[in-house]
């Protein structure tokens, strides 16, 4: 259904959504949308960070046999 949908569809569609809503209303949307992009990019190269830090903190454990663990 929405393959038969052309250039002068998505225009059409474009004109009435700016008619209905306006053009602040669509601006506003816009700006949160972008903002909601950046919060969630950001979230993830939080979380990278994350499993980065966790994976040499592992590397970096105590690899100390026992008899010498003992001793001190």
């Amino acid at each position: 259904m929405l393959n038969n949908i052309g250039l002068p569809g998505l225009l059409l569609i474009a004109v009435v959504v700016l008619v209905l809503f306006g053009r602040g209303k669509i601006s506003s949307l816009m700006g949160e949308v972008g903002k909601g992009i950046t919060a969630f990019k950001k979230g993830v190269n939080d979380s990278t960070k994350e499993l980065e830090e966790e994976s040499t903190a592992e590397a970096a454990r105590d690899v100390t046999p026992e008899t010498e663990k003992d001793k001190v």
